[in-house]
């Protein structure tokens, strides 16, 4: 036996090119270009390219193309097939699906290969989750076979994914008559009945938090009416209130209390705080509590020098616009349900004005009540 060995080298000898023959043209290339020019040549053919490379048409595959348009129409969809299993084993999925609608496209006379082209089209259509596509294909199949268990199959199997349980359930129970005992389609059949399961036990959770809510929708609405409070809607509800809305401290008791949120707005500074959560048996007093648990550098702020709970007085909106000074210790279940002057939530909360003493009466003068009911509606 010869030993093997190693091809030589190749050194040009005097007179001979630097490179083979056949790899002169490449030498002063990049790799890209390179491949760019492989991938004419029919053998090392990647992707299809119309030209060659230069803007003219790529003579070597035209030829390719109607050569793939020889024969019999049956053998021509023949051949699509055959082509784009290659393709779908690989996993190229769109580009089988692309020779395959070729096939179809032949409409070759020939059932069993057109079904086939169905069937395998629709199994690209899988892969690629386009799970409606696979189904339409999946009947194209059936309308010339309808014994294609496969065809069920991924019929079944796209139902379940788009949760169209009913369709699933029946593909799969006509695939079970033809192949009762097979067991992807028992695994199958019982994925959908727990998929069932599931989304039935889904829509009675939501139908029993949907009537839940509409209960206690309407015992709030008791309750408010019950208290005389009024509320007026804004032209503008803050975005804020889309979280925090007003509700009962205990949602199924109507004499609970009633929880707000507020905003304490300081019209000196141009400033305000929101707070998601205030009870109508507090007071602004209480409110103050925790508004002014503040560092002492906030209170050194130029306008914060009065911001304290003795120096700084509470107002409320009227319903006709005006305003109304609220005692510091007084409820705001007291204010809210006052004849007259109607003090009213607005957005089902409440709005304070909390003002200092020493420029209430500056701040009092200028407020407008046809202003301040414009900016309502």
């Amino acid at each position: 036996m010869s030993k093997y060995e190693k091809p030589k080298r190749y050194v040009p000898g005097p007179g001979q090119p630097a490179l083979p023959p056949q790899l002169t043209e490449f030498q002063n290339k990049s790799a890209d270009d390179v491949l760019e020019e492989l991938n004419r040549m029919p053998f090392f053919m990647t992707r299809l390219d119309d030209t060659d490379g230069e803007g003219g048409q790529n003579m070597e595959l035209q030829a390719l193309k109607a050569l793939a348009y020889e024969g019999e129409p049956h053998e021509i969809a023949e051949n699509f097939k055959n082509q784009g299993n290659g393709l779908y084993k690989v996993g190229r999925y769109k580009d089988a699906r692309e020779i395959y609608s070729k096939g179809i496209e032949i409409k070759c006379g020939d059932s069993s290969i057109n079904e086939s082209l169905f069937a395998n089209t629709a199994a690209c259509e899988f892969q690629l989750k386009n799970y409606r596509k696979c189904i339409n294909n999946c009947k194209n199949a059936l309308k010339l076979n309808p014994k294609n268990v496969k065809c069920y199959y991924r019929m079944a199997n796209s139902f379940l994914k788009l949760d169209k349980l009913d369709g699933a359930e029946q593909a799969c129970n006509f695939g079970l008559q033809f192949d009762h005992e097979n067991k992807p389609f028992q695994l199958l059949a019982a994925t959908i009945a727990r998929r069932k399961d599931e989304l039935t036990a889904k829509q009675e959770k939501l139908e029993k938090e949907a009537k839940e809510r509409e209960q206690t929708e309407v015992l709030l609405n008791a309750a408010v009416l019950l208290r005389g409070y009024k509320s007026i809607t804004t032209r503008s509800s803050p975005t804020l209130l889309d979280e925090a809305r007003m509700h009962l401290e205990d949602k199924a008791d109507i004499e609970s209390q009633l929880i707000f949120p507020a905003t304490a707005m300081y019209p000196t500074t141009d400033e305000f705080d929101f707070i998601a959560a205030v009870g109508e048996l507090s007071s602004p007093e209480d409110l103050l509590a925790v508004l002014l648990q503040r560092p002492q550098e906030w209170f050194e702020f130029p306008g914060h020098e009065n911001f304290t709970l003795k120096k700084l007085i509470a107002y409320m909106e009227t319903e006709s616009g005006g305003l109304i000074k609220i005692g510091k210790k007084v409820s705001f279940h007291d204010v809210l349900k006052m004849e007259k002057p109607s003090v009213p939530l607005f957005d089902q909360a409440l709005r304070i004005y909390f003002v200092p003493k020493a420029e209430s009466e500056d701040w009092l003068r200028k407020w407008n009540k046809t202003d301040a009911l414009k900016k309502r509606v």
